[in-house]
């Protein structure tokens, strides 16, 4: 359980809406959502595919400029920062799993783990990297390839790369959509024991019913607002 009781929330957003150009015209992504999420709350976002889940995510993070409304991330309003301003408050403090893995081809496991340490001025990214990829069953695999890698084995060296920073949020989009159903119930515990044991904030974008379910909280979305 979270234990973000009476704290302030790590992040906010006031009325927010994101209309975005097509050949059709402008469409509403997102329709004036209001939400939060306390430290060490983990929130899992339902809904049907298109009704802005992932825009919710990239906007939250800083990624996408909404169309309107306003972004806290950790107090500060996003608005006020610009791009390189947005990077540096989410450096150390926000990471992203997404359904693609995203891991970096010509860098090892292990590389991939230790990269963001290093660029945070760790002073043992590696020993790091090696302890996060032992945590998530992988140290028989830290000086393998992505390509050399199952989806299963990928999507746990981005979550050790993810979390081995010990962010106070983690945003995951479909982490598990892209696995078998071995696969994802694997990746699905160890995200959650991960967050647990790293008291991170965990905002979750899922189709799964049973992954959402395991978080403290669930918010549902149709046609860009949040219904529940």
């Amino acid at each position: 359980m979270s234990d973000s009781a009476g704290a302030p929330p790590i992040l906010k957003v006031e009325d927010l809406t994101l209309t975005l150009p097509s050949a059709a015209g402008p469409v509403e992504i997102l329709r004036g959502v209001d939400f939060q999420i306390g430290p060490g709350e983990r929130v899992a976002v339902v809904g049907p595919s298109g009704s802005g889940k992932s825009s919710l995510i990239s906007v939250a993070a800083g990624l996408e400029k909404p169309t309107s409304g306003r972004v806290s991330l950790f107090g500060q309003d996003l608005s006020r920062l610009d791009e390189d301003g947005r990077a540096k408050l989410r450096r150390g403090r926000v990471s992203l799993v997404f359904q693609s893995f995203h891991l970096l081809p010509n860098m090892t496991a292990e590389e991939n783990v230790s990269a963001p340490l290093e660029i945070a001025g760790a002073s043992d990214a590696g020993g790091v990297a090696a302890a996060w990829l032992d945590r998530v069953g992988l140290s028989a695999r830290g000086r393998h390839y992505p390509h050399q890698l199952s989806g299963g084995e990928q999507q746990r060296v981005a979550l050790a790369r993810a979390l081995a920073g010990r962010p106070a949020l983690l945003f995951a989009d479909e982490p598990t959509g892209n696995l078998d159903a071995a696969n994802a119930a694997m990746v699905a515990q160890l995200m959650f024991e991960l967050v647990a044991e790293t008291k991170a904030a965990l905002l979750l974008v899922t189709h799964d019913n049973a992954l959402a379910e395991r978080a403290d909280r669930i918010v549902r979305m149709f046609d860009g607002r949040i219904v529940t």
